[in-house]
């Protein structure tokens, strides 16, 4: 690795330190699917969105619900200390597509139709609301 490559590297991860985050990574479902379960939690309160999570008929609903308690461990980890009832919100919650598994289905006259299996990665942020923002 370069040097500048290095010392860019290491500035990336002292700014992560300071960020609370989980990422979860090859979910079996379209990116699509997960955005819509995504947009009903962005921006709120973490016990909040918590509830609404519990309560979705949207099967990628579980897979977000047990990202926001890793990232909530991870906050409570890195700051030695329990989270407070409405101390917690999500700062930033994203969607990527991740890799697509392209299958072959028998068609008729000797064809075949390709299938895209695809997958997501969510990456999801929480942050502490500071005391301008509880007033």
């Amino acid at each position: 690795m370069g040097a500048r490559k290095k010392i860019s590297a290491e500035k990336r991860k002292e700014a992560l330190k300071t960020l609370y985050f989980a990422k979860l990574k090859g979910v079996p479902s379209s990116p699509r699917k997960m955005r819509y379960v995504v947009d009903m939690v962005r921006g709120m309160e973490v016990n909040r969105a918590l509830g609404v999570l519990r309560f979705s008929k949207k099967a990628a609903a579980a897979d977000v619900e047990k990202l926001l308690r890793s990232a909530i461990a991870n906050w409570e980890t890195k700051n030695d200390r329990k989270a407070e009832d409405g101390e917690l919100y999500i700062s930033k919650i994203f969607v990527d597509e991740g890799v697509t598994m392209k299958r072959m289905r028998p068609a008729p006259q000797g064809r075949g139709y390709r299938i895209r299996k695809r997958s997501n990665h969510v990456t999801l942020f929480v942050d502490a609301k500071t005391n301008d923002e509880n007033k």
